[in-house]
């Protein structure tokens, strides 16, 4: 006789366990559920806000690349880097003017040069460069930057960039065959410039701050503002449109003000947006994405050509020619067997993705019945082509 035996735990098979329900403790064989509230993705203000006035400047210069190996401008094509050497040669105290035509060398590139100037870059502080051939140079590999000044939008040079840079691509070329990877025209200075010049701002000495959102959304605006009153007391901040939130510390320090409210968490809010890129078939979908009652049936149709030509050989004897006979072959697959699915008004982003694996459906398809079903008004978010 099967032996029967009392379930201690009945609640654990007739109750499932909920969002909103988690299995706290087991006290003389009874399960206790306590509700607990949703889990929010609160993040930081300084990771999707930043204070206005306190941003980065963009540099950028033109110089010229030595010591190539043989990978240069070819002189008679790239006139700049014929004008820029001649120039250069002549600075240092090389005249050149006379003997112009004779200039053959290939270890020269002229390239442009760019860079970031942080926010507070003070006077001596070191940055990174980018550096771009300009002409005709087919690797930069092994070379090194020139003095090279940096200018920003208006006119005067902030930073000076020299150094032996690196590209990290590797090109190899034989006599029927070659094989890059990376991009041997292009590459970086770790450290390569010298900041010359700094920007004037004072944090310290300003009153009136305003916070700019990365991502603009008004709840989210109006909830930064909530949580920076809640921490600094009062009414310092308000939202004044949907990327900005201003504040008004009456006399409190900013630095001490910025710094407290740099770790206050917030729940960002975001819109209800589908992005989808069709040169390479992804789609990504927000979490507020909702989609009324609809119907979608999928299937595609693939027609198959093959042609295999034979050739038709005659006899030793007769008079026939050599011919070659075409053989085509199609198939056509409509694949008929794919079915009707529904979809249910006001899903989550979780059971419209669920629904449309059941339903077999790839990322390339998925574009088309998305576009589909927002043409037909079902999808309620913003849909993005790129």
């Amino acid at each position: 006789m099967q032996r029967l035996t009392r379930n201690p735990f009945p609640l654990a098979t007739e109750v499932p366990l909920s969002r909103l329900s988690r299995l706290i403790f087991l006290v003389f064989g009874l399960i206790v559920l306590v509700p607990v509230p949703r889990a929010s993705a609160q993040v930081r203000i300084k990771d999707i806000a930043d204070v206005e006035g306190v941003r980065e400047n963009q540099l950028v210069g033109y110089g010229l690349v030595v010591g190539l190996n043989g990978t240069g401008d070819k002189l008679d094509n790239a006139v700049f880097t014929r004008q820029s050497l001649i120039g250069m040669l002549e600075r240092l105290g090389v005249n050149t003017r006379d003997q112009e035509d004779k200039l053959k060398t290939k270890n020269v590139a002229a390239v442009m040069v760019t860079a970031d100037l942080p926010a507070f870059a003070r006077g001596g502080s070191r940055i990174d460069v980018a550096v771009s051939a300009l002409g005709d140079a087919t690797n930069l590999t092994g070379g090194t930057l020139l003095v090279t000044p940096l200018l920003a939008a208006d006119g005067e040079v902030y930073a000076v960039a020299q150094g032996a840079l690196s590209t990290g691509a590797i090109a190899a070329k034989g006599a029927a065959q070659s094989v890059t990877r990376g991009v041997p025209t292009a590459g970086r200075i770790a450290n390569g410039a010298t900041v010359e010049r700094e920007i004037a701002f004072r944090l310290d000495k300003s009153a009136g701050l305003r916070l700019g959102l990365r991502n603009p959304d008004l709840t989210t605006a109006r909830r930064i503002a909530a949580a920076v009153n809640q921490t600094l007391g009062g009414s310092v901040a308000r939202a004044i449109d949907p990327r900005t939130v201003a504040l008004d510390l009456n006399g409190r320090d900013p630095i001490d003000a910025l710094a407290r409210l740099e770790d206050v968490r917030v729940e960002p809010d975001t819109a209800a947006v589908v992005v989808i890129d069709e040169a390479s078939g992804t789609v990504v979908m927000g979490a507020n994405v909702r989609v009324s009652t609809v119907a979608i049936a999928q299937g595609n149709l693939t027609i198959r050509v093959t042609e295999t030509p034979e050739v038709s050989q005659p006899g030793p004897l007769s008079n026939g020619k050599t011919a070659v006979v075409p053989r085509t072959n199609i198939q056509v697959d409509d694949q008929h067997d794919r079915k009707l699915g529904i979809v249910r008004g006001s899903v989550t982003l979780r059971d419209l993705v669920a629904s449309l694996n059941a339903l077999g459906v790839g990322p390339r398809d998925l574009i088309s019945i998305l576009q589909a079903i927002k043409a037909a008004g079902a999808l309620q978010a913003d849909l993005q082509v790129r």
